[in-house]
């Protein structure tokens, strides 16, 4: 099964991945920790994509890549994916599992991040958050994704959703 999972920064996406991944016993590659490697701003964006683009080739039987990064393999993941999961919850909601994030990590760099990548929270991430990463065009670009996709779009608005999509997936042993 390959599986892309989308969605609002704080909705839950690299989490949904690592419980997907250890469930179905797929490769999981969180495209933060390829976008935020040491030196980021010098590399060329190109190498993201290579990067992205060698994991898919690497994994042809399946995998589970989180992340919204149109520049790293965005159409190859989505045509290939037998699923797109997309999280699409309230600004508040990612607004406080941001907090929370933050709060359990700072100072450190998560699992999901590039190496060297601490955790922070500053104006213009809140300002993502709340605003920014919920423009028109991202809402757009998200719908023509759903039309383009109707048979494999799974779109989770919450917890209780989430959960409940979880619940489809048996963890491996307990089959």
């Amino acid at each position: 099964m390959k599986i892309s999972i989308i969605g609002y920064s704080g909705s839950g996406k690299s989490t949904l991945a690592q419980k997907l991944g250890e469930r179905l016993s797929l490769p999981v590659l969180h495209q933060d920790s390829v976008h935020w490697l040491p030196g980021w701003r010098e590399r060329d964006p190109a190498e993201s994509d290579r990067i992205v683009n060698a994991f898919l080739d690497a994994h042809p039987e399946g995998w589970i890549i989180d992340g919204n990064y149109r520049k790293m393999a965005y159409s190859r993941r989505m045509a290939e994916a037998d699923l797109i999961v997309c999280l699409e919850f309230s600004r508040a909601v990612c607004l406080v599992r941001v907090l929370k994030r933050w709060l359990a990590n700072r100072g450190r760099t998560r699992p999901d991040m590039g190496e060297g990548c601490d955790e922070k929270v500053d104006l213009a991430f809140i300002r993502w958050i709340l605003r920014d990463g919920r423009s028109p065009a991202i809402r757009q670009r998200r719908q023509a994704l759903r039309e383009q996709y109707p048979e494999k779009y799974v779109l989770l608005k919450n917890q209780k959703q989430v959960d409940g999509f979880l619940q489809r997936f048996a963890l491996r042993g307990n089959q």
